[in-house]
Formats: structure tokens, sequence, C-alpha cells
């Protein structure tokens, strides 16, 4: 089963963190919404921290500003995952120096595009 950590989820269904839930739902990825403020999304459990998610997801998507980025980072090569997708707007050099020096592999794309939905139909 393809498994999803979405860092940053939301509620607000016009912000890409539920534009991505809902698209991994669709192409029938096991999805883990990570969000510190947030019980449930898109009918999902949410989990506060990338280290609480029950299991290693193949992909990691996250969408935070590069400040929060940078601080998750560590967490997210702990737990582990194939691809750490950086969605426009949460990456910077410092980011992309740092996830490179945890050895995560890192993709610079919207994740959504990446899965095979456009935003714009969500």
């Amino acid at each position: 089963m393809k498994s999803v950590a979405i860092i940053g989820a939301s509620n607000d269904r016009h912000k890409y963190g539920n534009k991505a839930v809902r698209a991994f739902q669709q192409q029938g990825y096991t999805v883990y919404p990570v969000n510190l403020g947030e019980e449930r999304i898109e009918g999902l459990p949410v989990f506060r921290s990338i280290l609480d998610v029950p299991a290693r997801p193949q992909l990691v998507s996250v969408y935070l500003p590069p400040a929060l980025t940078l601080r998750v980072l560590p967490d997210i090569a702990a737990k582990g995952c194939d691809e750490l997708w950086l969605n426009p707007g949460t990456d910077s050099e410092h980011v992309i120096a740092e996830a490179g020096r945890l050895g995560l592999n890192v993709i610079q794309a919207c994740s959504i595009v990446g899965v095979g939905v456009s935003p714009d139909w969500l």
C-alpha cells in the first residue's frame, strides 16, 4: 500500500495542505495528515508530529514555510521516507542544504501534480 505523510495538512479546502490530502486519497494512498492544531482532516485522524505517524511513509509532502520546514527536517529524517516533496514556498537554500546533509531524497515540486492530479480539480 502506498503511503504519504502530509506535514502542514489543513481543514481549509482552499489550501494546498488540504488539496494534497484529497489528491492522495483519490489516488489510493494511505494518508497521514500532520498538523499541531487539528484532530481530524477529511475524516482522517491527525498526528501532531511525523514521529507520531504509526508507519514509515513512502512519501512525505511538506506544506510549511521554510523556517518551519527546517525545524521538522530532523524528525523527517528520523522517521524515514523514500521521497521528501518540498512544495512551492516550502524550500530555501538552507532547507535544501540541511535535507541533503540529513540524506533525504528531495523533490522540489508540487506533490499534487506529482501524484497525477491538478490542484484546480480539487
